[in-house]
């Protein structure tokens, strides 16, 4: 495949934050993260006014209707199973395999990423505090199954006895919004020319969350528009091409050049000497 993911030497020029920093840092982030979905508990009614008013702007607008994914989805029960699995088991794991391996191989690029992904998950919980949103699956009106209930894995319980996570949180989806940035780190952090394949990854996601009734359709777009915005906002940082004391490339290569340069002077003044 011929994949050059070795980091270069401007890369390895840039120093790496403190583990510790670092892991008390993304454990916090976390925490924010569960308390801030936990506030938006308790607004059942509006949530479901959302999610109607949802629902009509995605046929207003004639966006594809998510049941025909999950229709898909439901030709066997091993593929629906294994859509509930991926939903159920790969958000947090990948989110944190990339950052783990951009921390060790790319410095530069995991601060870029940690910050991007702190910023969307910010203003994602902003929106799941003023906005809160019935997922399709709850829904009536849609005609979804809830297939991590029917077929599992299922990571949540009734939304009545369900105390560690807020089911009325749909819009934006992390799921995918995660799933992209993993995807853009990825393809800017390699040099590999089959990198544009982590793109699946965001793809993949997409289809799972919209054919397991869990998101909307506008439920992604709204994510990536979130994640467009920190990356407008959010650049990675600038490296230093070269280490303390090591000569800039091509260096070496003027200083014969600057020799010749001065043996043509002495020259030049020892002519001039005889001439007077």
């Amino acid at each position: 495949m011929n994949a050059r993911t070795e980091p270069s030497e401007a890369e390895t020029a840039i120093a790496r934050p403190p583990l510790v920093r670092e892991l008390l840092l993304v454990a916090g982030l976390f925490l924010v993260y569960k308390f801030g979905r936990q506030l938006a508990t308790g607004h059942t009614a509006e949530a479901f006014r959302n999610a109607d008013r949802v629902w009509d702007l995605e046929r207003a607008v004639r966006l594809p209707g998510e049941g025909s994914v999950q229709n898909l989805l439901l030709h066997g029960d091993t593929l629906i199973h294994l859509a509930n699995t991926y939903y159920a088991t790969v958000h947090f794991p990948a989110t944190l395999a990339f950052l783990v391996w951009l921390y060790l191989r790319r410095p530069a690029h995991y601060v870029w990423a940690r910050r991007v992904l702190a910023a969307v998950t910010a203003a994602a919980l902003v929106v799941h505090l003023t906005f809160p949103l019935a997922p399709p699956r709850m829904l009536a009106a849609t005609g979804l199954l809830d297939t991590a209930e029917i077929y599992g894995p299922s990571v949540y319980g009734s939304p009545q006895t369900d105390h560690l996570s807020n089911q009325f949180a749909a819009m934006p989806s992390l799921h995918f919004g995660w799933a992209l940035m993993v995807a853009i780190g990825l393809i800017v952090a390699t040099r590999s020319r089959w990198r544009g394949l982590w793109l699946l990854h965001p793809l993949l996601t997409l289809v799972v969350i919209v054919g397991t009734a869990n998101h909307y359709w506008l439920d992604a777009i709204v994510a990536a528009a979130m994640l467009g915005a920190a990356l407008a906002v959010i650049h990675l940082p600038a490296r230093t091409p070269v280490t303390a004391g090591k000569p800039l490339p091509g260096a070496r290569d003027k200083e014969p050049d600057k020799q010749r340069d001065k043996e043509t002077v002495d020259e030049d003044s020892v002519l001039v000497g005889a001439a007077r």
